[in-house]
């Protein structure tokens, strides 16, 4: 993926119902290239989509809960056992394995106090395996952005799964690589996050 790729990305992730003339000329290419650039993406799965971004509390889900769990074990079957019913929850817009103190950190919507207790009491308990449940309610956006950076890629991640992380300082540059996973550490100097698709 080069820089007019990630101008296209960044295009469409600000509005993704333009046209491919309009997205061609907010890029600077001409409409044939830009549409071939616009295909490859997403043939490679670097766009995944195209989805409305809707006011959650107007949809009748005006709470955001973020919730971190801790799991009893760490085995395989425990950890995919987890995750594939977390995915299969629709009050879970989004779960991040976590480093640090937590295993995952979800991201939750409910209509009120009520329907995150019976989110909680019907829907993560009875998934088993958990140790510890820690909630935090969202009391406001303090910034939402939609769409990336313009500067050049800032990670990559690893084919043994690890996650490089380029840091830029007063000129100099070094790469950090923790190792991600439930119950993973990174040390002191980094904390981070990856997101598990649904």
């Amino acid at each position: 993926m080069d820089h007019k790729d990630r101008q296209i990305i960044r295009a469409l992730q600000r509005n993704g119902r333009m046209t491919n003339q309009d997205l061609a000329a907010e890029v600077n290419l001409s409409p044939s290239p830009c549409l071939r650039r616009l295909k490859l993406l997403e043939k490679s799965g670097a766009i995944k989509g195209f989805s409305v971004d809707v006011d959650a509390s107007a949809y009748g889900l005006p709470v955001t809960v973020f919730v971190r769990v801790t799991l009893e074990r760490h085995t395989d079957d425990c950890v995919q056992q987890f995750e594939k019913s977390v995915s299969q929850v629709d009050e879970v817009l989004e779960c991040f394995v976590m480093t640090g103190m937590s295993d995952y950190l979800l991201r939750v919507v409910v209509a009120d106090l009520a329907d995150y207790e019976n989110f909680v009491r019907k829907r993560l308990h009875p998934i088993g395996g958990i140790a510890s449940i820690d909630t935090s309610f969202s009391m406001e956006w303090s910034k939402r952005r939609m769409f990336f950076l313009s500067s050049s890629k800032p990670c990559t991640v690893e084919s043994d799964g690890s996650l490089k992380i380029l840091i830029v300082s007063s000129g100099s540059r070094s790469d950090i690589t923790p190792p991600i996973g439930p119950g993973g550490h990174a040390g002191p100097t980094f904390k981070g996050a990856v997101k598990v698709s649904g």
